[in-house]
Order: structure tokens, then C-alpha cells, then sequence
């Protein structure tokens, strides 16, 4: 199968391997994925080709009559990289090197790539190089020519400037000041969270998988700036803002990366430290692309992932967003809490934040008190730090009762005691 296009940009020809055992849709996803990848990463697909097989050939992924394909195709298309939508071992991409006259990368290396370019922060950054030493340093013997090349092109951002594959001992010894930097920042970021347990703002982690829709729902709620784009990978590192709830209550709220399927275990190592932004939220909001055929895998997807990262036990709401463009085969799945929005309506954006109440009311400890006027400042923080419900002057008293309901581990639950209805 073979399907060709014109284009006078970085030119590149995919290559998938279905097995048997792999449903037809799910791989014909696999593979739009993987072109949705190389446009991120600033290629342009010429032309894809696939072979149906009953295993993976050990030396060379795919089998020596489609490389033979391939080979005039490269060379008639002018292609400069051939990407696989699969890992290849050393061996497998020494010898297509060795056969096919373009660059050989695989999936792994492309996302890595895409990582590359997309990192902004300190520790965004030292998290990539760390994941891509990790990916190279078994690989150097099977991509000695290409990674002796200055970066230029798809799949050589990074450290491949270095001349890896002569010096084991010096990436080694990176791998190693990377991960004591990684320390450093990891101690930095726990102290800040111990604050933020100190001041118990409750926290709230968007999750899904990648170019779900994350960014914009936390941009349009929160009125930050963090990079919204139709792109995968448009956010690495963790953003967090603050978001007024329509009662009053305000939470920190987290823009975190986006999941895929197939993702490299290196990177989620590596980024494990920028995950636990996730394992400290009190409540998440799993954002789900609506109009994506995939959308069930896509959940799944990070549910496992999740499960990985050992997020348990923390309340979540499933929001379907993209409501605009969903597919007449879209049906929410059975046994979750969940809503469907669009995010670039505000009408839907309220909505969201109405039901995040509701859902926060369900795990906060219910209230009343009675609190003096002369207690101003303590009424203004339970304004913010609780969802109110009712609030009225006693004149008998000189106080303000006030029901609602409250998270049970915050500073204001405790304060609250002593007022007591």
C-alpha cells in the first residue's frame, strides 16, 4: 500500500508493520498519529508504507521485498527521513541504514524529538536529554553516522551533536549531573508544594491525551497564557493558575503534558518528577478529544498511564470536549462522571465550572457556622477557600451563619471548628 503527495518541505515516508493480532482501526490510528507527529515535528509526509505481517522481522522490522520497495521510492521522492511506527532495536536500524539511503528514525525517536523542541523550563529540558541519553546510549553502534551530524533535520535535535557513540563515559557522566540537577529542582518543587499543603489551596490537574484540548479549557478558565495549538505535545511543562469557581471558591489549577499511546518508557520516567503535579491533585479533570474516532483508546490510554504514575483514589470528571465537532459515533463511556463541552464556548465553560461545584460538594465536609462581624478577614477566606451556600445575618448575635461545605484537609476546615452552629 501506497498513497503519495507533493511538498517541497523536509520530506518523509512512513512505515507501518500491522500484525495480525492488531485490529484494523486501531493500527489505520496508529498510523494517522504518527503523520499528526511528523507534522508537529516540522516534516512533511510523501508517501506511507505498509506490510501486513504475522511477527516483526528481527533484522530489518519489515521484510526485504518491501525494503526493496522502498528503496527506489526514497530515492525517486528525494524522502530525507524514513520513520517507523514502531521502536527499532540497534540492530534493525543498523542494517536499514545500511540498505536505505535517508535517515532512519522511529517513533520513540520522533516524539523525543518533538520533546526537543517543545521543552521551555530548565527542568523540561534536562527531562529530555536525560530520556533521549537514555533512548541513544544502547543505540550508538546502530546510529554511528547519523548522530555524528549536527543537528539538522527531524530526529537529530538534541544531544546528537556530541559524537555519542565514541564517548559512553562522557554521556554516562551527563546522565548522571542530570539527574542530580533533576534532584535539586525535584527538592525545589516538593518545598513548594509543602507550602501550598501549608495554605491547603486545593488543586486541581487537568489530564488527557495529547491535543485533548487541555491548554485551551485552562487558558479560557484561567486567563493565563500558556501555548494553546492544534499540535500534539503543545504544552511539556506544568502550568499552574488560580481559578475562581462561580460560588467564590478558588483552586489552583494545573495544565500538565499530554498522554499518548506507545509512550516511550524513558519519557515517562524522565517526566515522572513533572507527572507528580498529578499524584498531588485533590481532584482532576480528564479532558477527552470528543471528535476523535479514537477517543475510546484515547481514554484508556491514560487510565493505564495513570495507573502507572500510581494516581488512586483521587476524584475525577471525565469532560468530552470539542462538543462542536463530535462525531456522530461519539457516546460517552458507561460508569463515569462525565460532561461534554466545548471549550472555545463560554456558555460550556460555565457550565464546566458549575459542575465542578457539584462534583466538589460530594467530597467536602458539609458546615455551619456562626462567625462574628468582628471575624471579617476569616469570613473572607472561607469565601474563597469553601463552597458556600448560604450565608445570612443574625442580628441577635452579631454574626454571619454560613452553610456550605468545605475541603475536609484544608486550614479553613480546622479554623471552622470553633464556630461551630
Amino acid at each position: 500500500m501506497v498513497e503519495t503527495t507533493k511538498s517541497t518541505e523536509e520530506k518523509v515516508l512512513l512505515v507501518g508493520c500491522k500484525l495480525t493480532e492488531v485490529q484494523e482501526d486501531r493500527f489505520r490510528y496508529s498510523m494517522e498519529e504518527l503523520a499528526a507527529l511528523t507534522k508537529t515535528a516540522g516534516g512533511v509526509v510523501h508517501s506511507t508504507v505498509i506490510q501486513n505481517r504475522h511477527s516483526l522481522d528481527r533484522a530489518t522490522y519489515i521484510g526485504k521485498g518491501k525494503i526493496e520497495e522502498i528503496i527506489p521510492l526514497v530515492e525517486e521522492l528525494e524522502i530525507d527521513v524514513v520513520i517507523f511506527n514502531d521502536e527499532l532495536s540497534t540492530s534493525q536500524v543498523r542494517n536499514l541504514t545500511a540498505l536505505i539511503p535517508a535517515r532512519i528514525i522511529d517513533r520513540t525517536q520522533l516524539i523525543l524529538d518533538i520533546f526537543s523542541k517543545r521543552a521551555k523550563s530548565k527542568e523540561g529540558k534536562l527531562q529530555v536529554e536525560l530520556a533521549q541519553l537514555n533512548y541513544l546510549l544502547p543505540r550508538l553502534s546502530g546510529q554511528g553516522h547519523s548522530l555524528s551530524r549536527l543537528g539538522g533535520g527531524i530526529g537529530t535535535r538534541g544531544p546528537g551533536e556530541t559524537q555519542l557513540e565514541t564517548d559512553r563515559r562522557h554521556i554516562r557522566r551527563r546522565m548522571d549531573e542530570i539527574k542530580e540537577q533533576l534532584k535539586s529542582i525535584v527538592k525545589h518543587r516538593a518545598l513548594y508544594r509543602e507550602r501550598r499543603k501549608e495554605n491547603r489551596a486545593f488543586q486541581i490537574a487537568l489530564v488527557g491525551y495529547t491535543n485533548a484540548g487541555k491548554s485551551t479549557i485552562h487558558n479560557r478558565l484561567t486567563v493565563a497564557d500558556a501555548l494553546a495549538e492544534d499540535q500534539l505535545f503543545a504544552t511539556l511543562d506544568p502550568l499552574t493558575r488560580r481559578v475562581k469557581l462561580p460560588c467564590g471558591f478558588q483552586a489552583l489549577l494545573t495544565d500538565t503534558v499530554g498522554f499518548i499511546q506507545d509512550l516511550p518508557t524513558t519519557l515517562v520516567a524522565a517526566f515522572r518528577s513533572t507527572l507528580e503535579e498529578v499524584r498531588e491533585a485533590d481532584f482532576l479533570l480528564h479532558v477527552v478529544d470528543a471528535s476523535s474516532e479514537d477517543y475510546f483508546n484515547h481514554e484508556a490510554t491514560v487510565m493505564s498511564l495513570l495507573d502507572q504514575l500510581d494516581v488512586k483514589d483521587v476524584p475525577m470528571l471525565t469532560v468530552y470536549n470539542k462538543r462542536d465537532a463530535m462525531t456522530a459515533q461519539f457516546v460517552p463511556t458507561e460508569g463515569k462522571k462525565s460532561t461534554i463541552i466545548s471549550a472555545l464556548q463560554q456558555a460550556d465553560l460555565e457550565k464546566l465550572l458549575l459542575r465542578i461545584e457539584e462534583e466538589l460538594k460530594q467530597n467536602f465536609k458539609y458546615f455551619e457556622a456562626k462567625i462574628p462581624a468582628s471575624h471579617g478577614k476569616f469570613l473572607t477566606s472561607v469565601q474563597m477557600g469553601a463552597i458556600i451556600e448560604k450565608r445570612e445575618w443574625v442580628e441577635e448575635v452579631e454574626s454571619y451563619l454560613v452553610r456550605g461545605y468545605v475541603p475536609p484537609l484544608s486550614t479553613t476546615y480546622k479554623q471552622l471548628q470553633q464556630f461551630q452552629a
